[in-house]
C-alpha cells in the first residue's frame, strides 16, 4: 500500500435517491495514511424533512438528533475540500459516491474527481469464502468491531479496518498469484489495480509456506499423513468417566442418560460387528454420542470409521463444529477427512486451460480472481467453499472435476485424489448419503475395510437412493450446452476450431459442412420434439403449481418416434464432432499452448454433448415404465424455455438393500440413526422403507422427562378449515395469525409452509399490510441467499421472522432464545398432485394397500416431528409450537400427529386467547 491518502466515506440517508428528494442525515469520513487510520470527520445533517420510520429503526437516528444539525448545503464545500486529492473508499461506492455527487451538484459544488475503491468488490476478491459481503457480516467474520451497524461513524471506521485487512492480506500473497490478479484487476469496476500493483512490488520478499505451483498457478499443499492416530484409548464404560470426558469439550455440559446409552449402543455394535436402528431425539447430543466411540474404535482397529449424513451442509457442520471438540475430549488429535462427490472439487487442469482463453466477462474475471486467492488457502479444493455470483457459478461449474483420469503432472495437485489417499490413513471419513451409495457403482471401492459405519439422518436415505437414478431434461440447459459449439459466428468456439482445423487439415471444409448439416438436422428434430411436448394435449389432467403446468408422460407412445429421431441426430452430430476432434489431435504436439487450450475446451463441450445425448436416451427411450414416473413441467408464459422433463424411480430400497448386503460382506458394524425412524402404530416405518431386515433391533432413546418442560403446543381452533375456504381466504387468516403472534412474542419465529406459493402470498400480504414494518422478515425463495445465509440473518436480529418451506422442517439448529415459536401453517402432507407421490400412492393401491394410511399419513407425521425438533434443543430452551391447520383436531387421523410429538401441554384455543397468553408470558419475562 502506498502513501496516498484514502478517504473512507459512509452516508446515512432518508432513502436511495437524491434526485427523488432523499437527503443525507449523517456523513462520516475516516482518513488513512501510511496504513494507519488518522483523522475522522463525522456530522449529523438536517435533511429538511421527516426521517422515515424504517430509516429511524435501521440507523437509530431520530428527527431530534438532526434538528439542530446543518443542512448539507452548509457543509458541502467543506466536505468537497476534505475529499480533494484523496482516493474515495466506500462499502458500495455505487451508492455512497453517486449520492454524494448528486448532492454536490444540487448544492452547486463541482463534482469530486479522482479514483474510487469499493470494499465490497475488494472483499469479494480477497475473502472468497466469506458467507456474506454485507458490512456487518464481513466485519463479524473478520473480527472487526462494529458497535452500531448503519451509523455512518461506526460503518466508516469498520470499512477502514476492512480496507486495511484487505491490504494486509494482499501483501502476503505469492508473487505468481499477484501477477495473475494484477493482470485482471483492470477489468474490475472500481480502481483497485493500483493496490494489486503495490502489493506486487513488495511480493518478491514473500513466499508463503505450503504453497506449490501447478502450471504457474500457486495452490496450497495438503499434508497427507501416512499413519492414522494409533494411541491407546479405552472406551469409557462408566458413566462418570463419560461425563468427565464430555465436560472437557462443553463449557455448559448437561448430563444426559440417553446420550450415554446411545454411546454404549454404538460401541457395542462396532465391537460385535452387528447392525442396529436407533431413534435418538434432538437435543441429547446425538452427534458426539457416535463420534466418540467411532474415534476410539478406529484407533483400536487401525481402520477408519465412516460417518454419513444427509447433505454436504451437515457434513461440513460435523467437520467445523464437532471434530476439534472431539480431539479436546479425547486428549489426542483425531484425523478426519471429508469426502464428497468428484464434481464438488476443482480441476486445476481445466482452470489452467480456461485462463489461457481470452474474453472474460466481469463475473468471470471476479470469479477467477476469487479462485486464485482461494487456492492459496483451501485445504480441500471443495468448490462449495466459494461464495461467487450467479454468473460466476457458471464458470465454477466448468472447472469441476469430471473424470477420474488425471494427467501425470496434475496428480500431485488433484485435491479429490489427495483426499481419497488421505482417507486411507484417517480415523474418521465424513461423507454424505449420495457419496456413500454411489460406492456401489465404483470400480475401486472407497468404503472398504472399515472399523464401523454410522448412517445419520437415515430417514432420508431412500430419497437419496432414488435421486441417484433421477434424470432431468431441461430445455434451457440443453440450449446453453449446444450453444457453446453450435454457432460459427466470429470469435465463437466452432469458428475458432474450424480455423484451427483449416491450419492443419485439408479436410476442414468437408468436416465442417457435415457438422453444420447434422447440427441443423438435430436442431430441427429437437425443436419439433420439444414443440410437441410443450403443446401436446396430454391425457393426464393438468395441475397448476406456481404458474407451472405438470403433466404425466405415461401413455404418450406416439412421441417415441420423436425421441428416437433426436437421439439418432445427436449421435450423428457427436460422431462428426469426434471426427473433427481426431483430425486435430494428431497435430496437438505442433500446436501452441493457447491452441491446445482451445482444443481442450472443444473436447470438453463435446463430452458434455455426449453426456446430454446419453441422458436423452435414459429419460425417453429406456427403463421399465412400471418402475419409473416421467412428467413434464412447463410455464405457458415462457415456452419452450421453461420446459423440463423428469424421470424418477419409484423405489430406492433395492439400492439400499444392495448396499446393506455389501456392508455385511465387509463384516462392518452398522448404526442406522435419526431423530425420527418410527411413528405410533408403525415402529419400523423407516426401516421397512429401507429394506432393513426385520430382525435388526430397533432401539428408542427418549429425552429425559424434564427436557421438554419449556415447550407448549397450541392448536388454534378458530382458524378457517383449510379445505373449506379458498386459498386466498386461508392465506389472509394465516397472515393475521402470523402478525398477531409476532407482535405478541416480539419475533424470533419460524413460519413453516409446505408450499412456496402459499409462502409467497402470505409474505406479500404481510408486507403490504405494513403491520410488521418494525420486524426483520426473511423468506425462502424471496430473500436472496442460501438456506444457511437466511438462517444466519435470522439469528442476527432479535425481532426476526423466517418464512420457510420443506428444507426448514429439519436439519437447522437454532438453540436458546434465538427461536421462541414455530407456526405450522398446514399439516405437512405431500401434495396429492405431486407426480412422484401420486405414482407411489397408485402403486400401493394396486398392491391392495391403503396408500393414505401406509404412506401419506406416516410421511406427514414424521415431517411434523422433524418440525417440532427445531424448537427445543436443550432442557433450558422454551418455546411454543403453534398449529393453524384445524384438521389436526377435526379429522380422525389428527390424534396420530399429536401422539407422535413429545408429551407436552396441548392447548386448543382461539387465536385471541393464544395471543393474550403469549403477551402475558412475555410481559412476565420482561
Amino acid at each position: 500500500m502506498d502513501t496516498k491518502t484514502y478517504a473512507v466515506v459512509d452516508l446515512e440517508t432518508t432513502g436511495h435517491s437524491s434526485i427523488k428528494g432523499d437527503r443525507i442525515i449523517q456523513i462520516a469520513i475516516v482518513f488513512i495514511n501510511n496504513k494507519e487510520i488518522g483523522e475522522k470527520y463525522v456530522r449529523f445533517v438536517n435533511p429538511g424533512q421527516k426521517i422515515p420510520a424504517f430509516i429511524r429503526q435501521l440507523t437509530n437516528i431520530s428527527d431530534e438528533d438532526v434538528k439542530d444539525a446543518p443542512y448539507f448545503d452548509e457543509i458541502a464545500a467543506e466536505v468537497a475540500k476534505l475529499l480533494e486529492g484523496t482516493i474515495f473508499v466506500a462499502h458500495n461506492t455505487d451508492f455512497d459516491l453517486s449520492f454524494l455527487q448528486s448532492e454536490f451538484k444540487r448544492c452547486g459544488i463541482t463534482e469530486w474527481l479522482g479514483r474510487k475503491m469499493d470494499t465490497v468488490e475488494l472483499s469479494k476478491v480477497l475473502f472468497p469464502t466469506a458467507s456474506s459481503y454485507r458490512l456487518q457480516d464481513i466485519a463479524e467474520e473478520l473480527g472487526i468491531p462494529l458497535a452500531a451497524a448503519h451509523r455512518a461513524d461506526d460503518d466508516a471506521e469498520a470499512t477502514a479496518h476492512l480496507f486495511l485487512a484487505c491490504n494486509n492480506k494482499l501483501e502476503k500473497l505469492p508473487e505468481d498469484t499477484l501477477n495473475l490478479l494484477h493482470r485482471r484487476s483492470f477489468q474490475l469496476k472500481s480502481d483497485l489495480s493500483t493496490l494489486f500493483h503495490e502489493a506486487l512490488k513488495q511480493s518478491r520478499r514473500n513466499r508463503p509456506i505450503l504453497i506449490s505451483s501447478f502450471r504457474g498457478i500457486p495452490y496450497r499443499q495438503i499434508k497427507v499423513s501416512n499413519s492414522r492416530n494409533s494411541e491407546t484409548l479405552d472406551y469409557p464404560l462408566a458413566d462418570d468417566i463419560k461425563a468427565v470426558l464430555l465436560e472437557k469439550g462443553y463449557s455448559e455440559f448437561e448430563r444426559r442418560e440417553p446420550q450415554f446409552r446411545f454411546m454404549d449402543t454404538v460401541w457395542a455394535t462396532f465391537e460385535e460387528q452387528s447392525e442396529v436402528v436407533v431413534e435418538v431425539p434432538t437435543g441429547i447430543g446425538k452427534t458426539m454420542a457416535y463420534l466418540l466411540p467411532a474415534a476410539i474404535r478406529s484407533i483400536e482397529t487401525g481402520k477408519p470409521v465412516v460417518i454419513s449424513t444427509f447433505t454436504n451442509h451437515l457434513v461440513d457442520k460435523i467437520k467445523g463444529d464437532e471434530l476439534d471438540r472431539l480431539s479436546l475430549i479425547l486428549g489426542t488429535e483425531i484425523h478426519a477427512v471429508v469426502l464428497k462427490g468428484m464434481e464438488q472439487y476443482i480441476s486445476l487442469g481445466k482452470l489452467e486451460e480456461l485462463l489461457r482463453i481470452a474474453d472474460e466477462s466481469y463475473d468471470e474475471t471476479l470469479t477467477i480472481m476469487q479462485i486464485l486467492i482461494w487456492l492459496t488457502e483451501t485445504e480441500t479444493g471443495d468448490l462449495e467453499e466459494l461464495n461467487v455470483s450467479g454468473g460466476g457459478q457458471l464458470f465454477v461449474d466448468r472447472i469441476r472435476k469430471r473424470s477420474g483420469t488425471i494427467p501425470a503432472d496434475e496428480q500431485k495437485a488433484d485435491y479429490h485424489s489427495i483426499l481419497m489417499r488421505k482417507s486411507i490413513h484417517s480415523n474418521l471419513i465424513i461423507t454424505n448419503h449420495s457419496m456413500l451409495l454411489a460406492d456401489l457403482n465404483r470400480e475401486q471401492k472407497l468404503f472398504t475395510s472399515l472399523g464401523g459405519l454410522v448412517v445419520d439422518e437415515v430417514h432420508q436415505l431412500t430419497n437419496v437412493a432414488t435421486r441417484l437414478n433421477e434424470k432431468v431434461f431441461s430445455f434451457t440447459n440443453w440450449k446453453y450446452t449446444m450453444g457453446q459449439i453450435g454457432s460459427d459466428a466470429e470469435g465463437q468456439l466452432l469458428q475458432q476450431i474450424d480455423a484451427l482445423n483449416h491450419r492443419f487439415s485439408s479436410t476442414s471444409t468437408h468436416i465442417k459442412r457435415r457438422l453444420d448439416a447434422t447440427f441443423a438436422l438435430f436442431t430441427e428434430i429437437f425443436d419439433e420434439a420439444v414443440g410437441v411436448m410443450a403443446f401436446y394435449n396430454l391425457p393426464t389432467k393438468e395441475r397448476k403449481r406456481d404458474n407451472r403446468i405438470v403433466y404425466s408422460l405415461s401413455g404418450i407412445k406416439s412421441m417415441q418416434s420423436y425421441f428416437a429421431n433426436v437421439a439418432s441426430a445427436m449421435s450423428d452430430y457427436v460422431d462428426n464432432a469426434n471426427a473433427l476432434t481426431n483430425s486435430l489431435l494428431i497435430h496437438q504436439d505442433n500446436m501452441t499452448q493457447n491452441e491446445q487450450a482451445l482444443l481442450s475446451e472443444w473436447m470438453y463441450w463435446i463430452r458434455e454433448i455426449t453426456i446430454k445425448s446419453g441422458e436423452w436416451v435414459e429419460i425417453f427411450l429406456e427403463g421399465d415404465p412400471e418402475n419409473y414416473i416421467v412428467w413434464v413441467e412447463k410455464d405457458k408464459r415462457s415456452l419452450p424455455g421453461s420446459l423440463t422433463v423428469s424421470k424418477y424411480p419409484l423405489d430406492g430400497s433395492s439400492i439400499v438393500k444392495k448396499f446393506i448386503d455389501r456392508m455385511k460382506d465387509e463384516q462392518t458394524g452398522i448404526v442406522w440413526t435419526s431423530g425420527t425412524v418410527s411413528i405410533k402404530g408403525n415402529a419400523r416405518f423407516i426401516p421397512n422403507q429401507l429394506g432393513i431386515d426385520s430382525q435388526v433391533p430397533l432401539l428408542t432413546f427418549d429425552a429425559p422427562d424434564h427436557f421438554y418442560e419449556g415447550a407448549e403446543i397450541y392448536i388454534v381452533d378458530d382458524m378457517p378449515g383449510i379445505q373449506e375456504v379458498s386459498q386466498s381466504d386461508y392465506v389472509e387468516a394465516v397472515a393475521d395469525a402470523v402478525i398477531q403472534t409476532t407482535m405478541a412474542t416480539g419475533g424470533r419465529l419460524f413460519i413453516l409452509f409446505t408450499s412456496l406459493d402459499m409462502l409467497r402470498k402470505t409474505h406479500d400480504l404481510i408486507v403490504e399490510s405494513e403491520q410488521l414494518n418494525d420486524y426483520a422478515l426473511f423468506a425462502q425463495g424471496i430473500t436472496s441467499g442460501s438456506r444457511m445465509k437466511l438462517l444466519k440473518s435470522f439469528r442476527q436480529f432479535n425481532n426476526s421472522v423466517l418464512f420457510g418451506t420443506n428444507s426448514f422442517w429439519e436439519g437447522v439448529d437454532v438453540p436458546g432464545d434465538a427461536l421462541t415459536a414455530i407456526i405450522v401453517v398446514r399439516l405437512p402432507f405431500s401434495s396429492p398432485d405431486n407426480p412422484v407421490f401420486k405414482a407411489k400412492a397408485a402403486k400401493l393401491s394396486e398392491q391392495g394397500m391403503n396408500s393414505f394410511a401406509e404412506f401419506a399419513l406416516p410421511e406427514a407425521v414424521m415431517r411434523l416431528r422433524q418440525g417440532f425438533g427445531r424448537l427445543i434443543r436443550s432442557s433450558a430452551d422454551k418455546g411454543f409450537f403453534i398449529i393453524l391447520d384445524r384438521r389436526i383436531e377435526t379429522k380422525s387421523y389428527g390424534h396420530q400427529f399429536i401422539e407422535s410429538l413429545p408429551d407436552v401441554p396441548v392447548k386448543k384455543v382461539s387465536l385471541q386467547v393464544m395471543v393474550k397468553e403469549l403477551e402475558d408470558c412475555y410481559n412476565k419475562v420482561e
